[in-house]
């Protein structure tokens, strides 16, 4: 019996620990901390994810804009300047929604994280991180 909850903690637990939290397992029963972790990680789940508005699309003819407007009043000639300031807004706007884009899905984990953390601890496991 002992081993069967062994084998199947060391499968379960690597698909529940989704939150990047270490936690001091010494002295505990795994079935208390498998049960314990999958509740604490289903409340992280209720983090919302930070939306980042517009699609990169958006972000890109956005930045399109800027450029052609930027390229035509700097004095370059006419629509060739747009064309050129186009080009570099839509690089430039698309650059800008990735990097939108990963601070956002940075925060939700540490948020997650800090939900399992204070989860645990108000469980009575040490957390090491």
């Amino acid at each position: 019996m002992n081993k069967t909850l062994l084998a199947l903690s060391l499968v379960l637990i690597p698909s529940l620990a989704s939150a990047n939290v270490i936690i001091d397992t010494h002295g505990v029963e795994e079935k208390d901390y498998v049960y314990d972790l999958h509740q604490c990680n289903e409340l992280a789940a209720q983090v919302e994810k930070e939306q980042v508005s517009g699609g990169a699309v958006s972000g890109a003819a956005r930045g399109a804009a800027l450029g052609a407007a930027a390229g035509a009043i700097s004095g370059n000639s006419g629509s060739e300047g747009a064309k050129y300031g186009a080009a570099a807004g839509v690089v430039g706007g698309a650059l800008n929604r990735g990097r939108n884009t990963r601070e956002a899905e940075q925060n939700h984990q540490q948020q997650r994280d800090q939900v399992v953390r204070n989860c645990m601890t108000n469980r009575g496991y040490t957390v090491l991180n």
